[in-house]
């Protein structure tokens, strides 16, 4: 793990190739792609016999289903936010928080980063069903896994970040006497903010991903139940239309970070 924080405060610079691709081409691509996308899937629904369109939905009959489900969605939605909203939010504050410590800190890097290379690889969902048995409630277990997952990468590129921070900006906070935690908050804080935000979309990834896997075990709602319960009783075109809703929710919450980094970091960096 030090040698990925020592990697990520010493990037490698970009190579030139040719100067940057305008906005609205890169839109242009994207859109292609999913018309693409659309495209080969509402034909392999077509030419499929009549007996295997249940199992492969098309296009239109899944967002028929979609719009039909989007009450019960919205409800499982809400439930979903209750456990990633306290979740998301305590792994920023500690893993930026606990970051920029022991970036900031030899003494505690050697202290903890032999911890962290032990602890940090182990895939969270081992924990599920022991964080289900030992936690009062599912939703107290569900948050404890979700944190978890989104701690490890703002914590690495918090210490990344901090690390990351010129000798000579070091030098300069010692020359007006500045304490160790004036230095952090005025002069390593904001030169960490792209690395910790860069931490906080692998994150909010991570933080999606062991929602719905945490709601698969033994949640009675949200969005990884409503794709479970439908998936027990077979209806393919609602599990389907729950998992594009899925990603729909997914999409828009790691475009609203992207939108809060712009507003956050405005100078280039």
């Amino acid at each position: 793990m030090s040698a990925i924080i020592e990697r990520q405060a010493n990037p490698i610079p970009a190579r030139k190739t040719g100067g940057p691709v305008p906005r609205l081409f890169v839109s242009l691509y994207g859109v292609s792609l999913f018309i693409a996308v659309l495209a080969v899937w509402a034909v392999v629904a077509w030419i499929l016999p009549t007996k295997h369109q249940y199992l492969f939905p098309s296009p239109w009959l899944t967002l028929k289903i979609l719009w039909e489900s989007l009450p019960e969605l919205l409800v499982s939605t809400g439930s979903s936010f209750l456990i990633l909203a306290p979740a998301y939010a305590g792994a920023v504050i500690l893993g930026a928080s606990w970051g920029l410590l022991v970036g900031g800190s030899e003494r505690l890097r050697l202290i903890f980063i032999p911890f962290a290379r032990v602890v940090a690889p182990v895939p969270p969902t081992v924990y599920i069903p022991y964080a289900i048995a030992l936690l009062p409630t599912f939703r107290s277990s569900a948050i404890f896994i979700v944190l978890l997952a989104s701690f490890w990468p703002v914590f690495i590129n918090a210490s990344a970040g901090t690390l990351a921070v010129p000798e000579q900006h070091r030098d300069n906070a010692r020359a007006l006497g500045f304490t160790h935690f004036q230095y952090l908050r005025r002069v390593a804080f904001p030169a960490a903010l792209p690395f910790i935000f860069n931490g906080m979309h692998v994150g909010m990834g991570m933080a999606f991903i062991m929602l719905t896997v945490a709601e698969l075990f033994g949640s009675t709602s949200g969005l990884g139940r409503f794709v479970q319960y439908y998936a027990d009783y077979a209806d393919f075109p609602r599990m389907l239309a729950g998992i594009l809703y899925t990603g729909l929710i997914t999409f828009l919450s790691m475009s609203g970070l992207g939108l809060l980094e712009k507003k956050i970091i405005f100078w280039p960096h």
